[in-house]
């Protein structure tokens, strides 16, 4: 359920039978085609579509996040590293502070990992409180699949759903070659959109929808077993 979908009577009384929650985190960034909120819109998506059969809450998806790298182009919110650190543990503070004892950070961008090291930081001072942090579609498992299927890269056809297409904007057919990752890192945000060009970073823009699902399912699945077992005892 999403927490927005609650009032606070509601989440007591949620409270005092469980004390999961999960917390997207996302980003505002280039996607080449697709919406500048891919990264927030499908952790949220994901989130509540793993959390519903358990009834466990789910937070809206926080919109801003780690992004140098995509600042080139327009629409693109980046935070400082310190900015994002503090928003991280003012969030974990606050679900704990109300009672909330495992906290599920589910990330959508790749450039959020450091709420992980965040996350483990806050942990050893709140050893009361679990933090799970599960990269919902870059886990190794969900990104080995979409591997198995064909290339995927950052806004390629692996997180085209039809969440985030928009209204009149048509997503070209055929494929484009992969981007070096190492030419990537080396390179200033202007270098990177002169590397990346529209925005994918390579391979299809688009397969079939059978495709897209079968990968969506699975990290559903997945992140839905790691909601429900990931805890320690």
């Amino acid at each position: 359920m999403r927490l927005w979908d609650t009032n606070w009577m509601q989440v007591e009384d949620y409270l005092r039978r469980d004390d999961r929650v999960l917390a997207p985190l996302g980003s505002t960034e280039q996607h080449g085609y697709l919406s500048l909120g891919v990264d927030a819109i499908l952790a949220e998506r994901a989130s509540v579509e793993a959390a519903e059969p358990e009834g466990v809450p789910v937070l809206p998806a926080l919109p801003f996040g780690l992004t140098p790298t995509f600042t080139a182009y327009p629409g693109t919110i980046n935070l400082r590293v310190s900015t994002y650190a503090a928003l991280v543990r003012d969030l974990l503070d606050s679900l704990s502070n109300q009672g909330f004892r495992r906290i599920m950070l589910v990330n959508g961008h790749g450039g959020n990992t450091p709420a992980s090291a965040v996350a483990s930081e806050w942990v050893g001072e709140h050893p009361d409180t679990q933090v799970l942090f599960h990269n919902w579609l870059i886990d190794p498992a969900i990104w080995g699949l979409a591997q198995s299927i064909d290339e995927v890269s950052h806004s390629s056809w692996v997180e085209n759903f039809e969440a985030v297409r928009l209204p009149g904007v048509e997503v070209p057919e055929g494929r484009k070659p992969l981007v070096d990752p190492d030419a990537l890192r080396r390179s200033n945000p202007e270098q990177v959109r002169d590397l990346m060009g529209d925005g994918p970073g390579g391979g299809p823009y688009r397969r079939s929808d059978e495709d897209t699902q079968k990968v969506w399912s699975e990290a559903v699945a997945l992140m839905r077993e790691r909601l429900v077992s990931g805890w320690r005892e």
